[in-house]
């Protein structure tokens, strides 16, 4: 969205004028900058720490589960 400095509001892309400025105070809006996307960011390693402690203990409660059948 584009900020008018004067106003002191943000303005949508259909609220300015044909040449870009602000319907208000007349004067030149200033347009936000492209951010790109950020890269996808790596799982920390103590999500993965997590997973294989659940892994682990599901595990031998399946062997425990078994144990008590035979």
């Amino acid at each position: 969205m584009a900020w008018c400095r004067s106003c002191e509001r943000y303005l949508t892309p259909a609220t300015l004028t044909s040449e870009g400025a602000c319907p208000g105070c007349g004067s030149e809006v200033q347009q936000p900058e492209k951010v790109p996307a950020p890269a996808a960011e790596r799982i920390p390693w103590h999500f993965w720490l997590l997973v294989g402690g659940a892994a682990v203990y599901l595990v031998w409660r399946a062997v425990q589960g078994v144990a008590l059948l035979l």
